[in-house]
């Protein structure tokens, strides 16, 4: 089954009309889009979006031989005028399958939100799900068998893709490609690296894929260390990277400080973001937990690790440093780097990067820098992938 990408933006493609943003301003040449639109083997045309019979002609194909058009947003009847020669579109009914005379069956997935998600077997047994903007399957049943190829919308809806992940839709060899790509993510490396870390690429409009041919899926790191300052936006960043994965389990070290409401009101906002399918677990009890076998961990975060793990070896007393502390620390800190060495979960662990910042002026303060500094490097030393995150921006620093 061969698939010819008329389009991959948003509704109103990208960049967006009279859009000042700097994701539109960026999304030039190959990094604009036009509104998705599938063309499969020719014969059947997933959205109807303007300009769709340039598009064809632009990618060296025709509409003339369409024989289905079928729609997936939300609204009613064809977003444009029908071209000549097309038949005009229609929409299958949730859970109802439409076969076509060249051998394509279609059937139509329920979904969460307003829309239509088709899932497309070809004549040779291909299997392609395809959803619009905005949605994700509602009602999936367990096991389930692994779709080709997945066209979704990744950006806006990672959840979908851990849905479909939790029931095997999506397995190993799934290509999972980014659709109704809009200006939330600058185009370029930044939203190459976003769908990477969800297991998924995008494509330039008028690309033609086979569907069924092994693609280079972009793998997942599976140790990652996301570093950064104060409000830097390192945890929505350490979160974003296992949204579209599900059966997380989220390790927060920071405990839940009773009384402190400055500290709940922060561990109350974290909550609001996770996914309602991820499980939370207060400790620093971080080793046996990597060499448990299990669903990814999201480990937030390192800093407050380490001040429980100075906290029990008494770091803060000259004395007890000079002749024990400091050995039992770093003992500590080798047992837990060894254990993420040996890992075999997903990792995505958290750390403040506070060696940039002033010199603290105690010497308990600059003790605490120091070991921080030496524990991030250690940890970061066993992570295929590490970032650094200024300003709500993440830089790669390895991987």
């Amino acid at each position: 089954m061969e698939l010819t990408l008329l389009g991959t933006g948003a509704p109103t493609g990208l960049p967006r009309p009279d859009c000042p943003c700097a994701a539109c301003a960026a999304a030039l040449g190959p990094d604009a889009r036009a509104a998705t639109a599938l063309l499969l083997d020719g014969a059947l045309l997933l959205d109807l979006t303007p300009g769709a019979a340039f598009a064809a002609a632009r990618a060296g194909r025709s509409l003339t031989g369409v024989r289905q058009v079928l729609l997936s947003h939300p609204h009613n009847g064809p977003a444009v005028e029908v071209p000549a020669g097309l038949p005009q579109p229609g929409r299958v009914p949730d859970g109802q399958e439409l076969t076509l005379l060249t051998g394509h069956r279609v059937r139509a997935v329920a979904l969460d939100a307003p829309g239509t998600g088709y899932a497309v077997t070809g004549p040779e047994g291909q299997r392609l799900l395809y959803l619009p903007p905005g949605g994700a399957p509602a009602g999936l049943a367990e096991p389930a068998e692994a779709y080709d190829m997945v066209l979704a919308d990744v950006v806006g809806r990672p959840d979908a893709l851990a849905k479909l992940r939790a029931v095997g839709a999506i397995g190993p060899t799934t290509d999972v490609l980014a659709v109704h790509l809009d200006h939330d993510v600058p185009p370029g490396p930044e939203l190459g690296r976003r769908l990477a870390a969800a297991g998924a690429r995008a494509v330039p409009d008028g690309v033609t894929l086979v569907v069924g041919a092994y693609e280079d899926v972009p793998d997942v790191p599976r140790r990652t260390l996301v570093l950064g300052g104060a409000r830097s936006g390192k945890s929505v960043e350490a979160e974003r990277r296992l949204e579209a994965f599900p059966d997380v389990l989220y390790v927060a070290t920071g405990g839940s400080r009773n009384g402190d409401t400055e500290w709940s009101s922060r561990v109350a906002a974290h909550r609001e973001r996770r996914p309602g399918s991820w499980q939370t677990v207060e400790t620093c009890d971080l080793v046996p937990l990597l060499l448990e076998e299990g669903p990814p961990l999201l480990v937030d975060c390192l800093s407050l690790w380490l001040t429980d793990a100075m906290d029990s070896v008494g770091a803060w007393d000259d004395a007890v440093w000079a002749e024990r502390g400091e050995k039992a620390l770093r003992e500590r800190v080798l047992e837990l780097t060894e254990a993420m060495r040996v890992t075999r979960r997903t990792v995505v662990a958290v750390s403040n990067e506070v060696g940039s910042g002033i010199v603290p002026s105690t010497a308990s303060g600059r003790r605490y820098r120091d070991e921080l500094g030496r524990l991030n490097a250690g940890f970061a030393a066993e992570c295929e992938h590490v970032l650094l995150v200024v300003a709500g921006q993440a830089v790669v620093l390895r991987g």
